[in-house]
C-alpha cells in the first residue's frame, strides 16, 4: 500500500463511489441522496481553494483503499486553525489498518499545516470509527443527542477532538 494525495483526475470516481457508498449503507455521513459525479468537481476545487489535503491510500494494483481529509471546521476567521476531518475506507480493505494509516498522515499533515485542533463528529453507534479516533489519541469533546434523523431513527452525533502543540506562533486575524 502506497500513500499519495489524490488528484481529481485519478481518484474523483472512487472518491465518490466511496462516498455514495457511505450514504446508501451508513450513517457515516447524514445525507440521503448519492451525490453525482460532477459534484466531485467543485468538491476538489474546495479541497485546493482552502489549501486542504486530500489523502489517499492506494493498493498493490493501484486502486484506492480509503481516502483522508478536512475542511474548515466553523467559516469564522478565529477558527481558522481548527479543521474537521473525514476518513473513508472501501469496505474490501476494513480492518487492516487502512483507517489508522490514513488518519496518521492527516494528523502530519495538520501538524505541517500549523493546525491546532482535528475535529471528528462520528454518528454515536459508529463503534469502529470512536475506536480509530480513541486509539490515536482523540478524546470525546461531547454529544449532540438526535442530531440527525436517517434510516428510520434518531441519530447521535460526537464530536472528538485531537489538539497538536501547533501552530508555533498562533496570531489573531
Amino acid at each position: 500500500m502506497q500513500l499519495v494525495d489524490c488528484s481529481p483526475e485519478r481518484h474523483a470516481g472512487a472518491i465518490l463511489d466511496l462516498l455514495n457508498d457511505a450514504i446508501l449503507h451508513s450513517t457515516a455521513l447524514y445525507e440521503y441522496t448519492p451525490r453525482p459525479p460532477q459534484s466531485m468537481e467543485a468538491w476538489f476545487a474546495g479541497k485546493h481553494q482552502g489549501g486542504f489535503p486530500v489523502i489517499g491510500l492506494e493498493d498493490d494494483d493501484g486502486r484506492l483503499a480509503g481516502f483522508a481529509s478536512y475542511g474548515s471546521f466553523r467559516a469564522y476567521p478565529a477558527f481558522k486553525y481548527s479543521v474537521e476531518h473525514s476518513v473513508y475506507v472501501h469496505a474490501d480493505h476494513r480492518g487492516r489498518g487502512v483507517g489508522r494509516t490514513l488518519l496518521q498522515a492527516l494528523i502530519e499533515r495538520a501538524r505541517q499545516q500549523q493546525r491546532h485542533l482535528l475535529v471528528g463528529a462520528i454518528d454515536a453507534g459508529n463503534a469502529a470509527s470512536i475506536a480509530l479516533h480513541t486509539g490515536l489519541g482523540f478524546v470525546h469533546a461531547g454529544t449532540l443527542p438526535q442530531a440527525g434523523f436517517k434510516f428510520g431513527r434518531w441519530l447521535d452525533l460526537a464530536f472528538y477532538q485531537l489538539t497538536l502543540d501547533t501552530p508555533e506562533a498562533p496570531v489573531d486575524g
